[in-house]
C-alpha cells in the first residue's frame, strides 16, 4: 500500500520554506506561509498534507526570523550596513 501523496501546495510550502532558510528569505518566507495556509484550508484535519502544510508555515516563520536576525546583526550605531564581500 502506498502512502498518500502530499498536496502540491503543501509540498511547495515546505520547499519554499527550506529554500528560504538559505537564500531569498524575504521572498520565500511569506510565500511558504501563504502556500501553507492555502493547503491547510484545503485539506482534512489530521491528514499527511495538513502536517506538511503546517510544517511549511513553520519554516516560513523561521525564514522571517532568520531575516530579522540578519538585519538586527547588521545594525551598528543606528545605521544598517551590509557588505557583499566581493
Amino acid at each position: 500500500m502506498r502512502a498518500p501523496r502530499l498536496d502540491d501546495r503543501a509540498a511547495a510550502a515546505v520547499t519554499c520554506g527550506v529554500a528560504g532558510l538559505f537564500l531569498f528569505n524575504i521572498v520565500f518566507g511569506p510565500l511558504a506561509i501563504a502556500l501553507g495556509t492555502m493547503a491547510v484550508r484545503a485539506t482534512a484535519p489530521g491528514g499527511r498534507s495538513r502536517v506538511g502544510a503546517l510544517f511549511g508555515i513553520a519554516l516560513g516563520v523561521a525564514d522571517l526570523l532568520v531575516l530579522a536576525f540578519l538585519v538586527a546583526s547588521r545594525v551598528h550605531g543606528g545605521t544598517f550596513t551590509w557588505h557583499l564581500g566581493l
